[in-house]
């Protein structure tokens, strides 16, 4: 039931969401599809956040590596209507190249297609070893990808998923649970013997994460080999702002209302609820419902005002996190031909991962902390022109280059650094 304000429309909205970032933007038209009068505030003058696409130098690059995995086994994009709004992508397969800096010394890599027999094919020609482990480990973690994936379309109760582990017959669940509490670095090394196979896992689960595979809690880092082998790799047409873009088109296409360039100052709250919002420019807009998209730093201690005591606790704790910087790093480069990489010959329209050991990994959190890169860094990288040309003129490429593990306070500073040349 809606509320009595909601009802009776005393307020200016029913709901304000903060934040047109792609989950921003999917809350808002989730929320104005049911018929709700919804005001999504962004204070960029586009939406998308790092999920978006931004003009360069005559081409289109992403703000972040562009591999759309998890959204697309979702509903969202059927029940947002999104095809019919711009959305298209373009299936990538194999979805990633494999590469330890080790092997890559011997031009020795894998290739993680969709299907699994394909994968341990191509796993055979250099690691044959870890073939019969491959087997295992995809008979062991793809069935918890599937609960994982449906358990996000399901309300997140405690009721709700154990209805969800009963219909699935508990297929995944004791190993979802059991997984959860161990470190991701422990998993693989249990299935694989070649940092090549464990490695790029490592980097495309926890190191993406920004925490050491080494880490307790950090096991389901260990799935996202499976994950590629549940769910399609895909690039939307015209760059990954092309989601967002659509999503933008849906919401206001249900009645949503969209205001860029608008900062929020303060999440207001009266007599124990939330009231609304007002703007860095002091206007003031009104609404029972209000939804953050935005970091917990901000949302809690920045600007939520008068909150009631309920959220005391919560407050606590977010007070004494620490707050995380970026740890992330991207290289866009405009190029007038392919690119090749030295001892390979596979195409480089879909990611190759170029992953350190696992002991790496580990000595590079600690380095990140302490305001260093790794020598060898993890790297993600790709030619997405090769693949979608429209990112780019006819006669032209573009390199995407993506490097983790880069500390936001570069000890030193940036400015000077030779960091960002030597990762070419």
């Amino acid at each position: 039931m809606p509320s009595p304000k909601i009802a009776s429309g005393e307020t200016d909205y029913d709901a304000i969401v903060i934040g047109a970032g792609h989950n921003g933007l999917v809350t808002a038209a989730y929320l104005a599809r049911g018929g709700m009068r919804t005001l999504l505030i962004e204070a960029r003058s586009t939406v998308g956040g790092t999920a978006a696409s931004e003009p360069f130098a005559g081409t289109t690059v992403n703000i972040c590596n562009c591999d759309h995995l998890t959204f697309r086994t979702t509903p969202v994009m059927d029940e947002l209507r999104l095809s019919e709004h711009g959305l298209e992508y373009i299936d990538i397969d194999p979805g990633q190249h494999n590469l330890s800096w080790a092997s890559a010394q011997q031009g020795q890599g894998w290739s993680l297609h969709r299907d699994i027999e394909q994968t341990i094919e191509s796993l055979g020609q250099h690691f044959p070893e870890d073939v019969e482990g491959y087997r295992r480990y995809t008979k062991a973690a793809v069935p918890a990808v599937e609960m994982i994936f449906e358990a996000a379309s399901e309300p997140p109760t405690l009721s709700s998923l154990t209805r969800l582990a009963i219909r699935r017959r508990l297929a995944g669940a004791p190993r979802l649970m059991s997984w959860s509490r161990r470190s991701a670095a422990d998993l693989l090394r249990s299935f694989f013997s070649s940092e090549a196979v464990r490695a790029p896992a490592a980097l495309t689960g926890p190191m993406v994460w920004g925490i050491s595979p080494e880490a307790p809690g950090s096991g389901l880092g260990a799935l996202t080999h499976a994950i590629r082998h549940v769910s399609k790799v895909g690039r939307p047409v015209g760059g990954s702002g092309a989601l967002p873009e659509s999503l933008r088109v849906s919401f206001e296409a249900m009645g949503g209302e969209l205001r860029l360039s608008s900062a929020v100052d303060t999440i207001m709250c009266t007599d124990n609820s939330v009231s609304g919002v007002a703007l860095s420019s002091g206007e003031e807009m009104s609404a029972p419902i209000v939804v953050s998209a935005c970091n917990p730093h901000d949302t809690f201690l920045r600007w939520l005002k008068n909150p009631p005591a309920a959220a005391d606790d919560l407050l606590r704790r977010w007070k004494n996190h620490k707050r995380s910087d970026g740890f992330e790093s991207k290289i866009d480069a405009v190029l007038s031909e392919v690119p090749k990489l030295k001892g390979f010959d596979h195409p480089l329209g879909a990611t190759t991962a170029l992953a350190p050991s696992l002991a790496d990994i580990d000595r590079g959190a600690a380095m990140m902390r302490a305001g260093q890169v790794l020598r060898r860094p993890g790297v993600l990288f790709n030619v997405p022109t090769i693949l979608n040309p429209s990112l780019a003129p006819p006669d032209q490429h573009l390199l995407s280059l993506e490097v983790l593990y880069t500390p936001f306070a570069l000890r030193g500073g940036w400015p000077g650094s030779n960091e960002p040349e030597r990762w070419l």
